[in-house]
């Protein structure tokens, strides 16, 4: 009933915004972070917790075992799109979709097709020289042994992402609110909505149908027209 319910959405729309989290990549094979078996969960360090390892200060004091943690642990080259991404690329291209928001840092929305997509916590296939800003591919970093530096001037390259202690980028956060505030679906998937700043965006949404897919129930199940607690993935393949 909630995905017939939920394609009769889609049919009337004319301005569809998603905003996904972790779970919209777990089914290309990439962790998350706070299920029961995601990175935050895991004994990765004797020493230092998940989120010590992925913060400023933790990268600049010891970059060597930062970027060691960041290679094997955040980046994901063999990673493809899956349904998800597929889904949302031809609901773009349907003239649907007007804008994809991800707190995801792998680039798959882009590679299924997606052109109107906000990164908010960045990509890891941008990453910047921190003295020339020259720019640099993720298999410039793969590739790099220890500390990946700059071939121009020899300053640390650092990956285009958001770390603890830093603040989201603030033109992707004004793109992301203004696409939300203008949608009349606002589509929020694979998120459990209780990072913020990141979740707090679900507050500029003033249209008329909110949708909630995701594996485990959220705090706004309630204000939701439409709950569905599947694989996104799946859900949205059926959907289009």
């Amino acid at each position: 009933m909630s995905i017939e319910r939920l394609k009769e959405i889609i049919k009337d729309s004319n301005n569809i915004v998603f905003f996904g989290g972790a779970g919209v990549s777990t089914e290309s094979g990439i962790p998350d972070f706070r299920s029961a078996n995601g990175l935050f969960n895991q004994k990765l360090n004797r020493t230092f917790t998940p989120e010590q390892l992925v913060s400023h200060t933790f990268f600049m004091r010891y970059p060597e075992e930062f970027f060691a943690f960041y290679k094997a642990k955040l980046i994901y080259q063999d990673a493809k799109p899956n349904d998800a991404h597929k889904a949302l690329a031809k609901l773009e291209e349907m003239g649907k979709l007007k804008a994809v928001i991800t707190q995801n840092i792998d680039g798959l929305h882009q590679m299924a097709g997606s052109k109107n997509v906000f990164e908010l916590h960045g990509s890891v296939h941008r990453n910047y020289c921190m003295k020339c800003h020259s720019f640099y591919d993720a298999d410039f970093i793969v590739n790099s042994k220890g500390v990946p530096t700059c071939t121009k001037c020899g300053g640390t390259v650092k990956p285009d992402v958001v770390l603890y202690e830093e603040g989201l980028d603030e033109d992707t956060i004004n793109g992301a609110v203004s696409a939300i505030a203008k949608a009349d679906t606002l589509i929020i998937g694979g998120t459990s909505l209780t990072v913020y700043p990141a979740a707090g965006l679900i507050k500029y949404f003033n249209g008329k149908h909110l949708i909630l897919i995701n594996k485990t129930s959220t705090q706004y199940d309630g204000a939701a027209e439409v709950v569905i607690n599947e694989k996104i993935g799946e859900t949205l393949k059926q959907v289009i």
